[in-house]
């Protein structure tokens, strides 16, 4: 799995790949496959350009790049844009954009109470979207699998319908997950201990079945947010996302942070009030237990109040809340205060330790973000002990609950940039 974001071009120039000793065949294949790679990622993280660019950019000769670049529009992954006349002394020359409608990746994410899927083409075009509520802990690992392969069938079906072949099917679960082994190792929040999850799907949906990979919901969501903010030059950021447990995905340098062991990003279960409410992974006063979902709703309303219902969709819940909020109800208010005061505390906490550019909110947090980002922002700023915070901006997510699957889908879509010829040619 591949565990870069984007291809970083900044601050270096990509040249031509010199290799020591004799030139051999399977070198020249292996230098051709990884510039159709640099060609089509450059495209992706820095969008459509000239051929003439597209050399200067990647160093090389402009003979390869119109080689390559006609090699990839073959492939269904490039096709000519626009004129681009910036700079340009004579004939304008056309640009070359990322194309691949052929071509779409699967993201799936397995949440406390619902279960979602999106398709996605090389382009980013969504061509399936769903989610269904689930209460999953309650409805035993079989079944939450049954219906994610029923997920992902359909998905299959609306890719095929479009005329895109799927090339790679990402799942996200919460907690700790063993990714090479395709686990999920421990999830409190659903109740899953060692479940092989891509095991049970691969049994399930066959051998024609794309390629499987198994990822924390949260490390994807902050790829998926990453590709959002790149464009406004933040390569540093963290991602926290509000659910009943709280989950966050930590990008540092345009990469995706994962830790020793892969397990980095479990901000939820720092112990901010020792004191607090009992959290399901054993300890007290963990940061979810203070500004997890569970907590909300506990505060602005009695067990019986139907926001607290598993069963209804999940946005409606929270539509609810923010309908309470607005006609003025005290009890909910108050509540948002609070939690707005505890995400400051924690937010604060991960920006100094990590001094990131951006910290991005999302989850149930961008749902009701009206009610809590400015004083979320005047928090952060009283307790981040670098003047300006430190640079730290924060920020609402516009992606909301879908952020897990999209960046499934995109992680599923980076074998194409990683290999172009292999993956499109359908090898």
């Amino acid at each position: 799995m591949a565990q870069k974001v984007k291809a970083d071009l900044r601050g270096s120039a990509a040249g031509a790949v010199e290799l020591a000793g004799p030139s051999k065949p399977s070198d020249r294949a292996s230098i051709r496959r990884s510039n159709l790679g640099l060609v089509l990622r450059l495209l992706r993280d820095s969008g459509p350009r000239s051929r003439t660019r597209i050399a200067a950019d990647t160093g090389l000769p402009k003979p390869t790049i119109t080689n390559l670049v006609v090699e990839l529009a073959a492939l269904g992954l490039v096709r000519e844009g626009r004129e681009e006349r910036s700079g340009a002394v004579g004939r304008p020359g056309l640009t070359v954009e990322i194309d691949g409608r052929g071509f779409c990746g699967i993201g799936v994410e397995v949440s406390v109470d619902y279960l979602s899927a999106v398709a996605l083409t090389l382009r980013g075009d969504e061509l399936y979207r769903h989610r269904v509520a689930l209460d999953v802990g309650a409805s035993g690992q079989e079944s939450v699998l049954d219906e994610i392969a029923a997920l992902v069938r359909a998905a299959l079906v609306a890719a095929d319908a479009a005329g895109a072949r799927c090339v790679g099917l990402t799942v996200a679960t919460p907690g700790v997950v063993d990714f090479a082994a395709g686990t999920t190792a421990y999830a409190p929040n659903i109740g899953w201990r060692h479940v092989p999850v891509l095991a049970g799907l691969r049994e399930r949906l066959g051998p024609d079945a794309p390629p499987f990979a198994l990822e924390n919901d949260a490390k994807l969501g902050a790829i998926a947010e990453y590709l959002v903010v790149q464009d406004q030059d933040i390569h540093d950021m963290i991602y926290v996302t509000g659910e009943v447990g709280v989950g966050g995905g930590i990008i540092s340098g345009g990469q995706l942070l994962r830790g020793a062991a892969g397990y980095s990003g479990e901000i939820g279960h720092m112990p901010l009030d020792p004191g607090g409410h009992p959290c399901v992974c054993g300890r007290r006063g963990c940061w979810e237990t203070m500004v997890g979902m569970a907590a909300l709703l506990r505060a602005v309303a009695d067990p019986e109040d139907p926001v607290h219902d598993p069963s209804l969709d999940l946005e409606t819940r929270l539509a609810d809340v923010a309908a309470r909020a607005a006609r003025g109800d005290t009890r909910t208010l108050a509540a948002l205060e609070k939690l707005a005061d505890d995400l400051a505390l924690g937010v604060a906490l991960l920006a100094d330790v990590l001094n990131p550019r951006a910290v991005v909110l999302g989850g149930y947090f961008a749902h009701l973000g009206a009610y809590l980002i400015d004083r979320v922002r005047a928090g952060v700023s009283r307790r981040v002990m670098a003047p300006d915070a430190g640079g730290c901006e924060v920020l609402l997510s516009t992606l909301g609950f879908t952020a897990p699957s999209r960046g499934g889908a995109y992680l599923a879509l980076d074998r194409v940039y990683q290999d172009p010829s292999a993956i499109a040619g359908g090898r």
